[in-house]
C-alpha cells in the first residue's frame, strides 16, 4: 500500500510538473503566434481547436458511457444511444480537425446537433432515475444513482462542435458573433461554466471518496479558478494583457491536469482488491479512467475562446486606429 505521505509528495511534485508544462506551453505558443496571420486562417484555427475539445469530451462521454452502462447490464435499451452518438460525435470531430475550409460542414453540424438532443434527453432521464428512488435527491442517490454530469458532457461537446461549424461561416465579420452575440465572449463565457459544472460533478464523487488522496483537490481548485480568470477576461472593459496571460496558463494547467487525472484513476484502480489483474471489477468499482479528460476538452475550447477575445481586441483597435 501507497503510504499517505509518499501520496502527498506525488500530489505535489504532480502539480509543479504540471504548472512548468504550462509555462512552457505558453511561451511557445507566444513565439508561434509572434507573426502576423490573417483573421480568416485565426478563426479556423479557432474552430478546429474546438472541434478537438469537443472530440475530446466525446471520447471521454464514449467511453465513460460504456462502462457505467455495462455495469447497468443495459436494462434500458435506449442506453446504447449515448454510445453511437458520442462516438459519431468523436469522428466528426476528429475531420473537423484535419478541415481547414472557412465554411461549415453539413454533416458534421447534423451530427453535433444531435449530440446535444441525445446529452438533454439523457439528463432528464438521469434526472428521473434519481428522483423516482426512495429519498429522491439525498446524498446517497446523488453518489450512487445515475450520474448526472455525464449527459450534461455530451451535451457540451455537441455545444462545442456545433459552435465551430458556425464560426467556420462568420469569417468576414470584423468581430466575429455567432447567433448574434461575440464568439469569443460567449464562448469563454459557455467554457467557464462548463467547467464550474464538471468541477462540481467531480467535489461531489471526491466527497464520496473523502478526499483521501491530496491530488483530489485539484479538480475543485485549478478549473474554476481558470473559469474565473477565462471569465474576467472575457468581461473586461480595458486590456489586461496580464490576466489574459495568467488564464492561458490556468488553462493549460487545467487541460494537463485532465490527462494526469486519468494516471492517478488508473493508480486508484491498481490498489483495489486484485488490482489490474482483476481489472473486470475493479474498472467498474474503481475511480473512472475517463472522467478526467473531460477537463482537458473544456480547457481546450477555452483556450481557443481566448484565442478570439485576443483576435476581436486586435481587430477592434486596428478599426480605432483606420477610422480615428
Amino acid at each position: 500500500m501507497v503510504s499517505r505521505a509518499r501520496l502527498q509528495w506525488l500530489a505535489f511534485a504532480t502539480s509543479g510538473a504540471l504548472g512548468a508544462l504550462a509555462v512552457a506551453w505558453d511561451r511557445h505558443e507566444a513565439y508561434r503566434r509572434s507573426g502576423s496571420r490573417p483573421a480568416d486562417a485565426t478563426l479556423v484555427h479557432a474552430a478546429r481547436r474546438l472541434n478537438r475539445g469537443a472530440g475530446v469530451l466525446a471520447g471521454a462521454v464514449a467511453l465513460d458511457s460504456a462502462l457505467e452502462h455495462y455495469r447497468g447490464e443495459f436494462e434500458n435499451r435506449a442506453m446504447y444511444t449515448p454510445l453511437a452518438t458520442s462516438s459519431l460525435a468523436l469522428l466528426a470531430s476528429s475531420e473537423g480537425l484535419a478541415d481547414r475550409a472557412p465554411h461549415a460542414g453539413r454533416l458534421r453540424n447534423a451530427i453535433y446537433i444531435g449530440t446535444v438532443l441525445t446529452g438533454a434527453a439523457g439528463s432528464a432521464f438521469h434526472l428521473w432515475n434519481v428522483a423516482k428512488r426512495p429519498g429522491g435527491f439525498g446524498w446517497t442517490n446523488l453518489f450512487y444513482a445515475a450520474p448526472l454530469g455525464a449527459p450534461a458532457a455530451l451535451v457540451l461537446s455537441g455545444v462545442l462542435g456545433h459552435y465551430a461549424e458556425r464560426l467556420r461561416s462568420e469569417t468576414h465579420d470584423r468581430v466575429p458573433k455567432v447567433i448574434g452575440l461575440p464568439a469569443g465572449k460567449s464562448l469563454a463565457l459557455m467554457t467557464a461554466a462548463g467547467l464550474i459544472g464538471t468541477s462540481a460533478e467531480a467535489g461531489l464523487l471526491h466527497f464520496r471518496g473523502a478526499f483521501q488522496n491530496p491530488a483530489m483537490f485539484f479538480p475543485v481548485s485549478a478549473p474554476p479558478l481558470s473559469a474565473a480568470l477565462l471569465a474576467g477576461s472575457a468581461l473586461a472593459r480595458r486590456d489586461r494583457p496580464r490576466l489574459r496571460r495568467l488564464s492561458r496558463l490556468a488553462l493549460r494547467f487545467t487541460a494537463l491536469m485532465g490527462l494526469a487525472g486519468s494516471l492517478y484513476h488508473a493508480l486508484g484502480v491498481a490498489r483495489n482488491h486484485g488490482g489490474w489483474h482483476n481489472w473486470r471489477q475493479n474498472l467498474q468499482s474503481g475511480p473512472p479512467l475517463p472522467a478526467p479528460p473531460a477537463f482537458t476538452g473544456l480547457a481546450l475550447a477555452g483556450l481557443a475562446a481566448q484565442r478570439l477575445l485576443d483576435e476581436e481586441r486586435q481587430a477592434l483597435q486596428r478599426y480605432k486606429w483606420w477610422d480615428g
